[in-house]
């Protein structure tokens, strides 16, 4: 979009903030890079330059606006939306693994050279991997900056930085502030907003390891499906609904942690307790991932509004969101512990591998006691153990084998239609468990579900084909958003997947 110079000037003259993380606006006048919604008066059209990502902005020798904040847009929703080399590379370096595996461990999982995908993200992108890496660690490192009281060189190394010199130097560039003048200003508008009171650093407070922040998203979001999802089907010890947020463990490559998650009207309200705070960016992409938070409603909606019998479930509550998970092996194995028995049954199924199998954590602040076991510590699990019948435990033993040697691999570098064709090979995989799948854990916004139940009742009351090959058929004009028009069928059912816990 940023090469369309009079869209995008459009955009910033109407403070549009539906195209906040589409592309950012330079001024070349104040060398002033922001985000199109910025609230101050708008340059003229002949100072304004267009980049596609905070990188380049940088690389350009721009500094980010103090006003407006660009680098706490929401992600582009271009990168979730597709499944090629460059948006797979971007969903990695979300993750933070340039930081922890170089740009070689990047291309090697992407199975690509580091030249070629430099040459791709520079092309598509403006900035190379390096370059895109180093503009997160500048946003991982003013989180804890302005959100927590750790000394800056623990603020350093935990944003991925090699060192405390270059720490200070990227700072000093993107925000035109020391890190010490940023912790200041965010201390006195903190004073300024509380009525001097002022809100202090989570450690400050007396929680050690414990960051706030606000998680953005585009407008509108509906909550009621999204969290209620994710708690009617949570497993006991590893995900609760507690004091009005979603709560679960998270398994990080330095250590674990918790995350709770509150709806808010213009933000999620996230709360991390981390053991280690390198996992901060990781943790961070998990969430906005879990909870779909970089999707573009507006166009979602307007694609399936234009579908007569949808048309009335989107007006009614616009703004649905797919509920993921923050570990896609962790949502095959749930999904194979879920065919053909009740959510209240695959709930169970899933807690007594977890009481088995996964690492016991401490929660001071709720009723969380474990991780859900990895693939590699269920690789060993014995089949007669298993409460389940013989062919499902066959699938799951293959699954978790595949996952815990490595010949499987789902995540955010997967390419969506070679894991359907991975997951179709092994046994006891049929096209609801693969779509589900791919859905939830691999994030494919057009994967669909014409053999789930509630999917074909809610067909058959809205007049639409109910038998999967004809329903198949008519959800082609639903395409590339058939995930989203999975989630306002299933929201004509009363069931509790489509109610905010109370």
């Amino acid at each position: 979009m940023y090469t369309d110079t009079e869209r995008c000037v459009r955009a910033v003259r109407s403070k549009d903030a539906r195209f906040d993380g589409w592309f950012f606006t330079a001024v070349l006048t104040t060398r002033i890079y922001c985000r199109p919604s910025c609230p101050v008066v708008p340059p003229k059209a002949e100072n304004m330059t267009f980049y596609p990502s905070a990188a380049a902005c940088q690389q350009a020798g721009f500094r980010a606006c103090k006003r407006c904040r660009p680098d706490t847009s929401p992600g582009s929703p271009e990168w979730n939306a597709r499944a090629d080399a460059v948006a797979r590379a971007m969903r990695l370096i979300q993750d933070g693994v340039v930081d922890r595996e170089g740009v070689p461990g990047l291309a090697g999982r992407l199975g690509y050279s580091a030249r070629q995908i430099e040459r791709q993200l520079l092309a598509e992108l403006g900035a190379g991997p390096l370059a895109l890496a180093r503009a997160q660690r500048a946003q991982t490192a003013r989180v804890l900056i302005e959100t927590t009281a750790l000394p800056m060189a623990e603020v350093a190394f935990a944003a991925g930085f090699a060192s405390i010199r270059a720490f200070n130097d990227t700072v000093r560039e993107v925000f035109a502030l020391s890190p010490s003048e940023l912790r200041t200003r965010a201390s006195r508008g903190a004073r300024s907003t509380h009525g001097g009171r002022g809100t202090r650093a989570p450690e400050q407070q007396g929680t050690r390891g414990v960051i706030s922040l606000r998680l953005p998203f585009r407008a509108p979001l509906n909550p009621d499906n999204l969290f209620g999802h994710l708690v009617a089907t949570a497993v006991p010890g590893v995900e609760e609904w507690r004091d009005g947020a979603y709560r679960r463990t998270l398994s990080l490559p330095y250590g674990h942690g918790i995350v709770a998650l509150s709806p808010r009207p213009d933000h999620i309200a996230c709360r991390l307790s981390l053991t280690d705070p390198r996992d901060l960016t990781l943790a961070i992409s998990s969430c906005r991932r879990m909870l779909d938070l970089d999707a573009d409603p507006v166009a979602v909606d307007e694609e399936l509004r234009a579908d007569p019998q949808l048309a009335p479930l989107v007006d009614k509550a616009p703004g649905r969101r797919v509920p993921r998970t923050v570990d896609a092996a962790e949502f095959a194995v749930r999904a194979v512990l879920g065919q053909q028995v009740s959510t209240a049954a695959a709930r169970t199924h899933a807690a007594r591998l977890v009481t088995a199998h996964g690492v016991p954590v401490d929660d001071p602040e709720g009723g969380l006691t474990h991780l859900f076991p990895a693939p590699e510590a269920l690789a060993g699990l014995d089949p007669e153990a298993l409460a389940l019948p013989r062919t499902r435990r066959t699938t799951l033993i293959t699954l978790v084998a595949a996952l815990a040697d490595g010949s499987l691999r789902l995540g955010a570098d997967s390419d969506w239609e070679r894991a359907r064709e991975q997951l179709t090979a092994l046994p006891g995989f049929g096209p609801w468990t693969v779509e589900a799948i791919a859905m939830r854990a691999l994030g494919d916004p057009d994967a669909f579900l014409p053999t789930d139940l509630g999917v074909r009742r809610a067909a058959d009351r809205l007049g639409l084909p109910s038998t999967p090959a004809a329903l198949t058929k008519r959800a082609a004009a639903w395409r590339p958003w058939r995930a989203y028009a999975v989630q306002y069928l299933w929201a004509t059912d009363d069931h509790a997947i489509n109610r905010l816990p109370v």
